[in-house]
């Protein structure tokens, strides 16, 4: 039986592992209290206007947004690895809900605000096993270009989405950005003049103050001011439409409503939320990671905010996931450990137990001007140019992802983005760089005679280096090339195929490797093999490759493989007056 004292370390190694908290909480210090304090404070005062702001965006009352940021909080707190992010509701996460639920029931009705606690729930559990089964690399699949372009055209959408508030028109609810600006168009003489300017004076008071004065929590700024606007003008009267009534309290325990039935009509939309989530956190959590000198885990991540959403959803919460602008007030501020999450939803729950009614005059204008602020601060022309100059593949993907998910929605843009990166990485490896190498007088190198202009080629030799993983993809391609070169030449007596680049090595590549050793021998042309790697080489043996050309036939570099195949030809004395030291250094035995 194992020793009590050895159980202990057992039992608290676990506990760690389970729960970081447990880690940051055994050595928390006095002296991080006041920077957890003010971040988490801070963060508080962000996260009220914010939150009811993306809450709207999501087509359910501004409360639910509140709700949002409290349990989801506390559970990341407990299980996230990341020291410095603020978890919450963000408007790209609510963007993704709402062009995915609005097809399926009315925004603000019972049917909607069921689906959206199960949605939140679909995507904890989703997170939650994928978090498990550590399958955190799917997130790879959301390349930067895909994000770039999809961030982009989020951002429009977004800020289109509120152009009817900020007008005060009332406007189609989840049509594309040139259907609203048409019906804008339209109906401007139907424009609330008290509505617009009162938006437009938030977005001015935003801007300004993110430029002029940056640690000031604008968002709640703006709350204040247009509230007491309001208020003080009786500007609802005048049909600027305001919050109204927000329900005091906490929010209570209860399972979201489960409806089999619209599971199916969820999942594409959960599955997209997961995986832009994750993106998300993982890239904010490294971000600070990397400033603030220690690391995160990103599977142990992915289960923070399984859990988080998943807990949340008893608790009437949107998704949630990592806000950037709120990581970074909260690392500014002084955050030192999860705590200031904590804090930050102490400060919520503060406002929904004794402050709601203040923000019963709260014009829907105000929100609108925070979210289209926000929304363009997402807008990245900029990396959008970046990728089409350095790479026109990536900047061609970008831009599809861009305008796919403008013109069509959230989720098909996504799904074509990653599409589009799927066949271009599959053309790429399926068309793999294939460099003609020629001997650099003087030396033992070889090199692409494309960009070596001086590098000479060796009459009767081919010498090839395959820039890629040699598998059933470019197969036949390589096969192809390798043939089609030999027959077009009939003075190549003996091909070398430099597979220092060649990573792996799959069955139906060696299988044709093996095919075209064949054609070749029949052509009067010998294959050999130079620089290949060890477990390359294993596959060759396991598939009888070598004993099909010899072990002769392989060597540990280009340089031996040409000497000694000159060597063969009695033509071996030219190259060894370019190579000084050659005869010293080349051995005559193959290497495989």
């Amino acid at each position: 039986m194992m020793p009590r004292s050895l159980r202990s370390v057992a039992y608290s190694s676990w506990l760690q592992r389970l729960v970081p908290a447990a880690t940051w909480l055994r050595n928390y210090q006095a002296a991080y209290f006041r920077g957890d304090l003010t971040a988490g404070l801070t963060v508080g005062i962000m996260l009220i206007p914010q939150s009811m702001a993306y809450a709207l965006l999501a087509g359910v009352p501004p409360v639910y947004g509140l709700y949002a940021s409290l349990v989801p909080l506390v559970v990341y707190a407990l299980l996230g690895t990341s020291r410095h992010l603020a978890a919450g509701i963000i408007a790209i996460d609510m963007l993704i809900v709402a062009a995915g639920l609005t097809p399926l029931a009315s925004p603000g009705s019972p049917r909607y605000l069921a689906l959206v606690l199960l949605l939140t729930a679909l995507v904890g559990a989703l997170q939650l096993i994928m978090g498990m089964a550590r399958l955190g690399f799917l997130v790879n699949l959301l390349s930067r270009p895909v994000l770039t372009g999809f961030m982009s055209a989020a951002a429009l959408i977004i800020a289109f989405s509120q152009l009817g508030s900020l007008l005060g028109l009332s406007l189609s609810r989840g049509a594309p950005p040139h259907r609203l600006l048409w019906e804008a168009l339209t109906h401007l003489s139907a424009i609330h003049w008290p509505t617009l300017l009162l938006g437009l004076g938030a977005i001015l008071v935003l801007i300004g103050l993110q430029r002029y004065a940056p640690r000031v929590p604008a968002a709640l700024v703006v709350v204040l001011l247009t509230t007491l606007l309001v208020w003080l003008f009786r500007l609802e009267q005048t049909g600027v439409a305001i919050v109204g009534e927000i329900p005091r309290g906490l929010p209570t325990w209860s399972l979201p409503e489960i409806n089999f039935s619209a599971l199916g009509s969820l999942f594409p939309t959960a599955l997209t939320l997961a995986l832009v989530q994750f993106m998300s956190v993982i890239t904010l959590g490294k971000a600070f990671a990397a400033r603030y000198r220690y690391s995160i885990r990103p599977n142990r991540e992915l289960f923070a905010l399984g859990a988080a959403n998943l807990a949340g959803s008893f608790f009437q919460s949107l998704p949630v996931s990592g806000s950037f602008s709120r990581t970074a007030v909260n690392a500014q501020a002084g955050a030192r450990t999860p705590l200031s999450n904590v804090i930050a939803a102490s400060v919520v729950a503060l406002t929904l137990l004794f402050f709601t009614p203040w923000f019963y005059y709260l014009p829907v204008p105000a929100l609108a001007a925070i979210i289209i602020v926000a929304a363009v601060g997402l807008l990245d022309l900029r990396g959008l140019h970046a990728l089409w100059r350095i790479k026109r593949t990536d900047g061609a993907i970008a831009l599809l992802t861009f305008a796919i998910t403008l013109l069509l929605g959230v989720q098909e843009g996504v799904l074509s983005g990653i599409a589009a990166s799927v066949i271009a990485i599959m053309y790429r490896i399926s068309r793999p760089n294939v460099a003609e190498l020629g001997h650099l007088p003087g030396t033992r190198s070889f090199r692409d005679m494309r960009h070596h202009p001086e590098a000479r080629p060796i009459p009767g030799l081919l010498l090839l280096r395959i820039d890629a993983s040699f598998s059933f993809a470019n197969a036949d391609f390589l096969q192809d090339l390798l043939l089609s070169r030999t027959r077009d030449d009939p003075s190549i007596r003996a091909v070398i195929l430099d597979a220092s680049s060649i990573n792996d090595l799959d069955t139906t590549a060696a299988a044709t490797l093996k095919e075209t050793a064949r054609i070749l021998q029949e052509q009067g042309v010998t294959l050999y093999f130079a620089g290949v790697k060890e477990p390359v080489l294993e596959t060759m043996r396991r598939s009888h490759l070598v004993d099909q050309l010899g072990a002769d036939h392989f060597f540990l570099s280009p340089h031996r493989a040409v000497l000694h195949i000159l060597r063969q030809w009695g033509q071996a004395d030219t190259y060894l007056k370019e190579v000084p030291g050659a005869e010293a250094s080349a051995s005559e035995r193959s290497d495989a």
